[in-house]
């Protein structure tokens, strides 16, 4: 692939991070904010129900290909990557970037190969974004230590939540010390300026030597054995009655350590016909955010739950006992949640760290 981008090519930039990182909120940022720039977007789930494809999809309207319930790099080839490149990379659609979101159970190296290995004239390798969770870095490093070949393998490294993180300092000099040649930007809420998810594209001698020392083909179908998602269960979780408040934050209060994720919307009926409740756990961190309904679909709860060691069954049926059976609300019942929802005014990008 040559270094030099010809007009008619997109360049491709795969957007990765651990679970919660804050993916989604960033991508959400940069379609709001790219001014004449179209991006599209391919965003992979690690879930049955598609909810970061759903967050992102009023903005980018026809211009997203979702894949759900399982990791691209596991999924699919780069022959078949081609095909959703195809869509997008198409000059109708008009797009000047394109964004893989990956989930945040996959691994970089492999879609960073996949895009390498495309055949598509159309397109060309943009470079890869790590997203970290600055309040929960040390943590994730502890846990899963492959964390640093991803930052050794980013051309641009997103640090988030820094408000969140009592020693923010440390931990950008931490994420710097881990990088090698990439730019690490300090973020809240996932903004960052546009601009860099156009000016991340790796140098020519960067992609080779990242093709030769940190990219590998498939040794076969067994070869994902060993990435961050076999290590993880998800459950997905979907009610057309509506959750009953109190009885929804005992279950969330009480949630399992090996449950580090959860994101979805949840439905409260008689407590608020108006909005849906954007939920967002990761670890111990809790946040709703109240959103109106979409003018069309279904009113429903839609949770993705993600862990380790979970007892997913045991876990469908809890939340299975948060639904509400009872036709009035009670008055109080909201007030758990709300102490969960943050101020408008601190937080004005749609959800709260999403991804």
């Amino acid at each position: 692939m040559g270094n030099s981008r010809t007009p008619q090519q997109i360049p491709v930039v795969v957007l990765a991070g651990f679970l919660g990182s804050g993916k989604t909120t960033l991508l959400n940022h940069l379609l709001h904010r790219s001014g004449g720039s179209r991006i599209g977007a391919i965003v992979n789930d690690f879930g049955a129900i598609e909810i970061d494809a759903m967050a992102v999809a009023g903005a980018l309207g026809d211009s997203t290909v979702s894949l759900g319930n399982g990791c691209l790099c596991c999924a699919v080839d780069a022959s078949e990557l081609d095909v959703y490149l195809e869509r997008l990379a198409a000059p109708a659609a008009g797009i000047d970037v394109i964004v893989i979101e990956a989930s945040g159970l996959a691994e970089p190296q492999e879609l960073v190969r996949m895009v390498l290995a495309s055949e598509h004239p159309g397109i060309i390798y943009g470079g890869l974004v790590e997203v970290v969770d600055a309040a929960e870095f040390d943590g994730t490093r502890a846990q899963h230590p492959e964390i640093d070949r991803h930052l050794a393998l980013a051309d641009l490294v997103v640090v988030n939540k820094l408000d969140r993180a009592p020693d923010a300092d440390r931990v950008l000099r931490l994420v710097r010390s881990l990088t090698e040649r990439a730019a690490v930007v300090p973020a809240t809420y996932g903004r960052i300026d546009p601009e860099f998810l156009f000016d991340c594209r790796p140098s020519e001698e960067r992609i080779g030597q990242l093709s030769f020392d940190d990219l590998h083909e498939h040794g076969g179908d067994d070869d994902h054995h060993g990435h961050l998602h076999t290590g993880y269960d998800s459950l997905s979780f979907t009610s057309d009655m509506p959750m009953e408040p109190r009885r929804l934050m005992r279950f969330l209060d009480s949630r399992p350590q090996g449950l580090y994720r959860i994101k979805g919307y949840v439905d409260f009926g008689p407590y608020d016909a108006v909005n849906r409740y954007a939920v967002h756990a990761v670890g111990p961190f809790l946040r709703f955010h109240p959103e109106p309904w979409p003018p069309a679909g279904a009113r429903r709860t839609q949770l993705v739950l993600i862990g380790s060691g979970i007892a997913a069954d045991a876990l469908g049926k809890e939340l299975e006992g948060c639904r509400n059976d009872a036709p009035h609300a009670d008055e109080h019942g909201m007030w758990g949640v709300l102490r969960y929802v943050q101020g408008s005014e601190e937080e004005p990008d749609a959800v709260a760290y999403a991804g």
